[in-house]
């Protein structure tokens, strides 16, 4: 799952928790793009539990029937990045509907996660500070709610990625399986959240 879905699934995941170790758990959740194997001791428990949970939701992600049935649809030279776009366009689904979710507008909860980011950011590593400044100056989140704003977010990361890739333009074939990518996601993003409610402990290590 991409940004939006990751801190979604942390507040429903954390809701018991004080708002101090909630917010922790926020930016942990966000920090399992940025850290690799289990180096991460230097952190508080609550980063670590939300880095352990933002693994077992990608696993859980990762094996999913619906989403591994949007592989099918791509072109061969797109097949390989599957897993990115489905995680990219799931956000701006997520974003459309938030209000199917939640009980508060997607502004307001988008204003929260960036506070609360930002009364953090000294935790994070170089780049996802990096990264975190961009999404609050340029309001990400709410911005998912656009289809416009996948395309330029997709060829975003065709830019990062340090080999020649051919997911430039994915938004293309995007647009063509829309519906797909809509039906998909309402059949899996409830299972999903119903994962990451039921799951007690997400202390546990996930192999890499």
């Amino acid at each position: 799952m991409n940004y939006l879905a990751h801190l979604f699934l942390a507040q429903a995941a954390s809701s018991r928790l004080p708002p101090e170790k909630q917010a922790l758990t926020l930016v942990g959740n966000l920090m399992g793009d940025f850290v690799k194997g289990r180096q991460f001791s230097q952190y508080p428990a609550e980063v670590v539990s939300g880095i352990y949970q933002h693994r077992l939701i990608d696993k859980y992600t990762d094996q999913h029937q619906e989403v591994i049935r949007l592989k099918s649809l791509l072109s061969g030279k797109r097949k390989r990045f599957s897993g990115i776009i489905s995680d990219i366009v799931f956000d701006h689904f997520l974003a459309k509907e938030f209000t199917s979710y939640s009980s508060e507008p997607l502004n307001h909860f988008s204003s929260a996660c960036y506070r609360q980011l930002a009364e953090h950011i000294e935790l994070m590593p170089e780049k996802m500070q990096w990264m975190v400044s961009r999404m609050i100056a340029h309001d990400w989140l709410s911005g998912y709610q656009d289809l416009s704003s996948v395309g330029p977010a997709l060829d975003g990361v065709s830019r990062r990625i340090r080999f020649d890739n051919h997911l430039l333009g994915a938004i293309d074939e995007v647009q063509e399986h829309y519906q797909a990518y809509q039906q998909a996601f309402e059949v899996f993003f409830p299972q999903l959240l119903a994962f990451v409610i039921q799951t007690e402990d997400f202390n546990l290590p996930v192999r890499d």
